[in-house]
């Protein structure tokens, strides 16, 4: 810790290994592949290191990301040599890098694959031949991206199934509420999605080598889907998308955290009764007390909403924030911890002693969602990746 005393995130690569076997032995399908989602830098964990890590992981089959610059990345500096798709919308300017780095995009418009397939003409000589192979996703009741279940949606694969540039690899759909303990509309979901694989099969007689729908929810809550493969978001990196997974899925009890977040002490003062702390005054000491510096804030993504709400671990205890989290520090209230001095390790997220803080606690305090409060620990903190 001595070369990161201001700040640190340490990730456990063997935690994420242990999840992806956690997920694996639940599975319905005993040779459905994981699909590992490491968009937003792997939700804030290093999607470089994270995509080395699983590389030599059979259970893994493929990546996911939501851009082309997430998936250049992972074949230029992962060097992988999985398949990776692109879940969102892929813009025309990047066509000729999803042919030259072999990126398996999603697509769902005319003008998608009109423009894919002018790309394939004009590609470089080393290129020319070579067929993109997509990913087809089926709208069936998230409302956010893909073709309709129905004739439209048909007659969509039927093009791309036809296009020389082309080669239909994946089709999928994203579930909205496979988190619910009823499971109704996932139900709902998947049999308008199964109808409609039905229809590919029976009326264009065309099998997708790659079939995938379950998210982390649907994995935990749900045991999996018959399909080809599953996407790992959330739950790769030991948590579940909602409490009601941690009380309705004994697979999610088994997740480990993936990140620790840790930073030290870098001064204590002791202060009257009446004292102000921090910004806007919103602190003030009703007692003689002694308060720590902590040499973080909301821009290293410690979010200011958990002002007066979070504590902290220091000395294997809790102390809670005092008064407003800025840019760079924040303050906490140690008058009831004997010793604390500059130097001590602070954790913000993860375990000392008998306490622990987790990164649903702190989305739950700050009104933030735990995957955003992941997303958001920005670079200016270094990661540490431990086997």
């Amino acid at each position: 810790m001595d070369e990161h005393a201001r700040v640190l995130a340490v990730i456990d690569l063997a935690a994420v290994r242990h999840n992806i076997q956690v997920l694996k032995s639940h599975q319905t399908k005993g040779d459905a592949g994981i699909c590992a989602v490491l968009k937003a830098d792997a939700y804030g964990h290093g999607a470089v290191e994270i995509a080395k890590a699983l590389e030599a992981e059979n259970e893994v089959t493929a990546y996911a990301v939501a851009t082309t610059a997430e998936a250049v990345q992972l074949k230029t500096e992962a060097g992988v040599q999985k398949p990776v798709m692109i879940l969102g919308y892929a813009f025309p300017e990047s066509d000729e890098t999803l042919f030259r780095y072999d990126i398996q995009p999603s697509v769902f418009y005319e003008e998608t694959v009109r423009s894919l397939e002018e790309t394939a003409k004009r590609l470089p000589e080393a290129l020319r031949g070579r067929k993109l192979k997509v990913h087809i996703p089926v709208d069936s009741g998230m409302g956010r991206i893909g073709v309709t279940p129905d004739d439209r949606g048909l007659a969509f694969v039927r093009r791309v199934l036809e296009s020389e540039a082309l080669q239909a690899e994946g089709l999928f759909t994203h579930f909205a509420a496979a988190d619910d303990a009823d499971g109704s509309y996932t139900a709902e979901q998947m049999a308008k999605f199964t109808a409609f694989l039905d229809r590919v099969r029976g009326e264009l007689h065309y099998e997708f080598p790659c079939v995938h729908a379950d998210n982390s929810a649907a994995m935990l809550m749900h045991r999996g889907s018959a399909f080809h493969m599953e996407r790992a978001g959330i739950a790769l990196y030991g948590m579940a998308p909602d409490p009601v997974v941690y009380r309705e899925s004994n697979a999610a009890k088994e997740l480990r955290p993936v990140l620790s977040w840790y930073s030290h002490v870098s001064f204590v003062k002791e202060v009257p009764e009446g004292t102000p702390v921090s910004y806007g005054r919103t602190f003030v000491t009703k007692r003689p007390s002694v308060i720590a510096t902590v040499p973080i804030g909301y821009a290293d993504g410690y979010p200011r909403m958990l002002s007066g709400k979070a504590d902290v671990l220091i000395r294997g205890q809790r102390a809670p924030l005092a008064g407003r989290v800025c840019m760079d520090q924040f303050m906490i209230d140690v008058t009831d911890i004997p010793g604390v001095r500059a130097g001590d390790k602070v954790t913000l997220i993860g375990s000392d002693g008998d306490h622990c803080i987790t990164a649903e606690e702190l989305g739950e305090l700050s009104g933030r969602f735990h995957y955003e409060l992941l997303c958001c620990i920005n670079k200016r903190v270094p990661r540490q990746y431990r086997a």
